[in-house]
């Protein structure tokens, strides 16, 4: 799982900014959030562009080119390189992954640590790389030589030497690097309602399997729309989702968006998910609803860590959440805790949102 990750001198982030899960209160009440995390901020303040960091591991380790929305763009006020630092938990190994990029996108350097003790330092910049570390994963046999020579590699760009040495070692299914690789694999960013006028043909595909409708008929009725649904078959052969009536109801050209994005979210999240970014959380649901999609995460994917970034202060409730759990993202580029964003000792019977509604919490907003 992910412990800790920390971007500096990426877009609006000069300074260093961290998201760390192990850092938890001494709260009894709603252990199970303790994988979650909510993030509220004004508009402006980078919470699109944290996601964004936060999952620019994947693009690196699987990804080679980049699109707009995606790449790295370096601080306007700095000339330096963006700074990212990965820190996982697999059973008893802790894994440090480092790296910078260039305002072009192009790799500096790149750094792994495992239990403290450093595998590889790559410095792309001045060509110094040192491996003396491989011995401690079993890879001391693996040919550098092969990964350093320039006819190998792409001259347009640099490959991390993580993704190489990962994709040309026969690592077994237990290594922490195929643990690291498997995580990584796994995380995903989404943005709610992003596309809610398009039906999906793929999970349209998959409706046609009994159980899938009806795990999404179930769902859709947890969340409190009542419906009943049925898939029929078109002349030419694709399929089309219907609300079920005397008349058949066209699912997608009646739905309201809240349904809609429900929809969204329902078929983008898949169960074996690592870690999901969900921006703008909340944005087309009503407060009962999105409780109600927390307690969803929570007891459906109880092994996959959520952040979640939210305008909707209904949800700042130790109802179903934890002070340690719900943060504040500044203008400044500060990730604060509402646990440390107050001298009083927050409890299980504060109103959370009143007091951010009345300032409490302003100093750090």
């Amino acid at each position: 799982m992910l412990k800790k990750f920390t971007v500096s001198n990426y877009k609006n982030f000069k300074d260093e900014i961290s998201l760390d899960f192990s850092k938890i209160g001494e709260y009894s009440f709603n252990a199970d959030c303790l994988s979650m995390r909510l993030i509220y901020g004004r508009n402006a303040t980078g919470k699109t562009n944290f996601g964004r960091a936060l999952l620019d591991i994947k693009i690196l380790l699987y990804g080679m080119f980049r699109n707009d929305e995606n790449s790295v763009l370096i601080n306007a006020d700095s000339q330096d390189t963006a700074k990212f630092i990965y820190e996982f938990q697999f059973g008893s190994d802790e894994v440090v992954y480092k790296y910078s990029r260039f305002a072009n996108t192009e790799l500096c350097d790149e750094e792994l640590y495992i239990n403290g003790e450093a595998i590889f330092k790559c410095d792309f910049k001045n060509s110094k790389f040192d491996f003396q570390g491989l011995s401690i994963i079993s890879a001391e046999t693996v040919n550098t030589k092969r990964y350093l020579n320039k006819d190998e590699m792409d001259n347009e760009y640099v490959l991390p030497f993580l993704r190489w040495l990962i994709n040309n070692t026969a690592f077994s299914d237990d290594s922490v690097l195929i643990q690291l690789s498997k995580y990584v694999r796994k995380m995903d960013m989404i943005t709610v309602g992003h596309d809610l006028l398009y039906s999906n043909r793929n999970f349209l595909e998959n409706l046609k399997n009994p159980v899938y409708l009806h795990n999404f008929e179930d769902f859709l009725n947890l969340m409190g729309i009542e419906c009943k649904l049925v898939l029929k078959e078109l002349p030419d052969g694709q399929v089309e989702l219907y609300f079920a009536h005397k008349k058949l109801v066209p699912f997608y050209r009646t739905a309201s968006s809240g349904t809609l994005a429900l929809t969204s979210l329902y078929q983008k999240i898949v169960s074996n998910c690592s870690l999901i970014y969900i921006d703008d959380f909340a944005a087309f649901y009503h407060y009962e609803m999105a409780e109600k999609l927390i307690c969803y995460f929570k007891d459906k994917y109880p092994e996959c860590q959520f952040i979640m970034t939210s305008h909707n202060t209904n949800l700042m409730t130790n109802k179903i959440v934890r002070p340690d759990c719900l943060f504040i993202l500044s203008s400044r580029g500060t990730l604060t805790a509402l646990c440390d964003a107050t001298e009083r000792e927050l409890s299980e019977g504060h109103n959370l949102e009143k007091m951010y509604i009345s300032g409490e919490f302003e100093k750090y907003e």
